[in-house]
């Protein structure tokens, strides 16, 4: 999981770098799959229960699962959501990232960085003999100060063999509630934030996920596994037979895409 894991985070700097006005969500997708492909993975959201792109791609009100297009071409300002999954050896790796095109308003920004700190929250909630209810409640800490729309209707979940597993992991508490975290437990965390309220809808498409009011969402997620140590995030060469770093990883320690593309990033 963390090879998987490593890989998604390492073509996810790619797809960030892509993100720019002109950009099509198509491009951003194949960017996706060459480097799955280059890297010896499979893509995990392709040909999931249908979904036929291998990233999915939400921009500006789209909170969750924008399904990319040749149509859609990336504006200046547009807040645009990445998530991505990939495969190594039948064990799953998942994480999302949200970045702007090009100079987006400060509004936009703020709930960006809000976003991913309530992730670094959810991430530091994962404790062995503590609860699911913990994450969620973590998360939902640092919306609410910010005043933001928590998404109800779409939760993290556990990962391993399988993209989805057991326990669903909501973004809101109450804590000490829900299932019990156990040593070894492997979470998708990602919290997903809305400017405006947290009321969604589903797009005739079918996968689509959209704010009712038509203002902007925000997403982040990493894969995490519950250690004795602590909460450590699968991708960043925290976890192997050497060592375990627990807790999780600041900006700075994403994988760069220059690097990730000349195979310096170990």
């Amino acid at each position: 999981m963390e090879r998987a894991t490593r890989i998604v985070q390492e073509v996810l700097a790619e797809c960030v770098e892509a993100v720019r006005p002109g950009a099509t969500t198509e491009e951003i997708d194949r960017i996706a799959a060459a480097g799955i492909k280059a890297r010896g993975g499979k893509p995990a959201f392709l040909g999931y229960r249908g979904y036929p792109k291998t990233i999915c791609v939400s921009v500006n009100e789209e909170v969750v699962h924008g399904i990319p297009s040749s149509k859609r071409k990336l504006r200046e300002g547009d807040l645009v959501g990445l998530d991505l999954g990939a495969i190594v050896d039948g064990y799953f790796g998942d994480a999302a990232r949200t970045a702007g095109a090009g100079k987006i308003a400060p509004e936009l920004e703020e709930l960006l960085r809000v976003t991913h700190e309530a992730l670094l929250a959810g991430v530091e909630g994962v404790r062995v003999g503590g609860r699911i209810g913990d994450v969620g409640a973590a998360v939902e800490a640092v919306a609410s100060r910010h005043g933001y729309g928590i998404v109800r209707e779409f939760v993290g979940h556990g990962i391993g063999t399988a993209l989805h597993e057991k326990p669903e992991v909501p973004n809101y508490g109450p804590p000490g509630r829900r299932e019990t975290i156990r040593e070894g437990m492997t979470l998708a965390i990602e919290p997903m934030l809305n400017l405006g309220t947290a009321d969604v809808r589903v797009a005739s498409d079918g996968w689509t996920v959209r704010t009712v009011d038509g203002k902007a969402s925000a997403h982040f997620e990493h894969t995490v596994v519950a250690t004795a140590d602590g909460p450590v995030v699968l991708g960043f060469g925290r976890y192997s037979r050497a060592r375990i770093v627990p807790g999780a990883p600041g900006f700075h320690e994403y994988p760069a895409a220059a690097l990730a593309r000349s195979g310096a990033v170990a």
